[in-house]
C-alpha cells in the first residue's frame, strides 16, 4: 500500500509538473548537442533545462540520473513519463553502480546530470559528468537558464521554479576538456564556466 501511494503521488506530480512546462516559452542560445553527450546543470535550474530537452533533443535517445531518494521517485516518473532513460543512484548512495550505466549510456544518448545533487554543496562540480564524458569519450556540454519564477529559498539548492508562462532564457556551451585532463582541473575548469554562464545569462536578460 505503501509504495502504490507513493507511484500515485509520483504519477500526480508529474502530469502537474508536465502541464506547468508547457505554458513556458523557451529562449535558447547555443546549440543542443545531436548526438552522444553528457550535459552538466546546476540541480536548482534542472527542470526547466529536462523540459527543454524532451521538446527539442532530435533523434538522439536521452538518459537522466536521478537519486533513490523520495523526491528521486518523483523525477524519475516526471523523467520517465518525457521519455527519459533514468540511472539511480548518487555520489553517497549507489554511486558506482550509477556511474558505471552513465558511461555506458554515455557512449548512445544525451546524458544529461546535475553534477552537485543531490544534496550538495550547490553550485559545486562533482566528478560524475566529467568522467562520464571522458571514458565513454563523448563531449561535455554545460548548460544554465533564467526565468522569473519562485525561489525555494530554505532548500538546499535554492530550487528555482518558474512561473506559469514565464520566458525560460537558456544558454548552452561544450566544455573544453579532452579524454586526457586531469580530473581535478577539468572539474574545476567545469565549475568556473558554469558559474560564468550563470553570470552572462543574468545580464542577457537584464539587457533584453
Amino acid at each position: 500500500m505503501k509504495k502504490l501511494k507513493t507511484t500515485m503521488k509520483a504519477v500526480i506530480a508529474s502530469a502537474l509538473i508536465r502541464a506547468l512546462t508547457r505554458t513556458w516559452r523557451f529562449s535558447l542560445r547555443g546549440d543542443l548537442p545531436s548526438s552522444p553527450a553528457v550535459v552538466a546543470f546546476w540541480h536548482d535550474e534542472m527542470l526547466p533545462i529536462w523540459a527543454v530537452f524532451a521538446r527539442k533533443h532530435g533523434n538522439t535517445p536521452l538518459s537522466a540520473l536521478t537519486s533513490l531518494s523520495k523526491d528521486g521517485d518523483i523525477l524519475a516518473q516526471l523523467l520517465s513519463d518525457w521519455g527519459y532513460r533514468i540511472v539511480r543512484g548518487s555520489s553517497s548512495k549507489g554511486g558506482k553502480e550509477a556511474l558505471e550505466q552513465m558511461i555506458i549510456l554515455a557512449a548512445q544518448n544525451i546524458l544529461l546530470i546535475t553534477p552537485d545533487g543531490p544534496r550538495g554543496p550547490r553550485h559545486t562540480m562533482k566528478a560524475g559528468a566529467v568522467i562520464a564524458a571522458q571514458r565513454a569519450n563523448v563531449p561535455l556540454y554545460l548548460c544554465r537558464m533564467t526565468a522569473l519564477g519562485h525561489r525555494f529559498e530554505r532548500s538546499w539548492d535554492k530550487f528555482l521554479l518558474p512561473y506559469p508562462f514565464a520566458r525560460v532564457r537558456i544558454i548552452i556551451t561544450k566544455a573544453d576538456i579532452s579524454s586526457s585532463s586531469e580530473i581535478s582541473s577539468a572539474l574545476q575548469d567545469c565549475e568556473i564556466h558554469l558559474n560564468a554562464i550563470g553570470e552572462t545569462i543574468l545580464h542577457v536578460s537584464t539587457s533584453i
